[in-house]
């Protein structure tokens, strides 16, 4: 007698979940194997040591070191647009958009700086199809950013700046924090780069007429 769907979905459910925390096991496994020697010189059987399963569980999931480059790249882009939806969405103000979403994409990669650090070293190893995809992501991920910077200007809280050149240096200043991290770290908390570099860029961009609207995001800039 066949059983009711009701009875299967949590079954599917739980498979579902341990299948995504295995994945997660072994992704958090071999990010700092991968970011500290390069794919090259990492085996899956470092990975699967490191991880404490089998090389078979790994190849369950990934195929190759390229799908687990891949892999980690999405998640990052993956975190950052599903936190963006949480910061920006919320807030009505398109210039503390920008801020909310700048703060973001920091917190992300502060939070995963040796997976951004592994993007950056490891993506010429990914193929057409790969590097595809992660730009599609990755202009996905920005989208907020440029459409709160395209209606900043429309409301004129901003100058009449180029929305998509401005939207990329923003997360080019964020991913900085990775980039730069062993001269950043030793200066400066986490909090102290993101209130002076959110004051930094806003302070170029903010029209003179509104910044006094904006102290808290200015500090000493406004």
């Amino acid at each position: 007698m066949p059983r009711h769907d009701a009875a299967i979905a949590p079954e599917e459910a739980a498979r579902a979940a341990r299948s995504d925390a295995r994945r997660r096991q072994v992704l958090h496994a071999a990010v700092p194997l991968m970011e500290r020697s390069g794919s090259p010189a990492v085996s899956m059987q470092a990975i699967a040591d490191e991880a404490g399963v089998s090389v078979g569980l790994i190849y369950r999931y990934f195929a190759s070191k390229q799908e687990l480059v891949q892999a980690v790249t999405e998640g990052v882009l993956d975190d950052m647009a599903r936190m963006l939806a949480e910061t920006v969405e919320p807030e009505e103000d398109p210039v503390r958009q920008i801020a909310g979403a700048f703060a973001t994409y920091c917190t992300v990669i502060r939070d995963s700086r040796q997976a951004v650090m592994l993007t950056y070293r490891e993506s010429n190893t990914l193929d057409e199809v790969g590097r595809s995809v992660v730009k599609e992501l990755e202009v996905r991920t920005v989208e907020p950013l440029r459409s709160a910077v395209d209606t900043a200007v429309e409301q004129g809280l901003l100058r009449p700046i180029h929305a998509e050149l401005f939207a990329y240096d923003l997360l080019t200043v964020a991913h900085s924090w990775a980039l730069k991290h062993w001269y950043f770290a030793p200066r400066m908390t986490f909090e102290e780069f993101l209130r002076s570099q959110t004051a930094l860029l806003l302070s170029t961009a903010i029209h003179p007429e509104h910044r006094h609207r904006y102290p808290d995001l200015l500090g000493d800039l406004a």
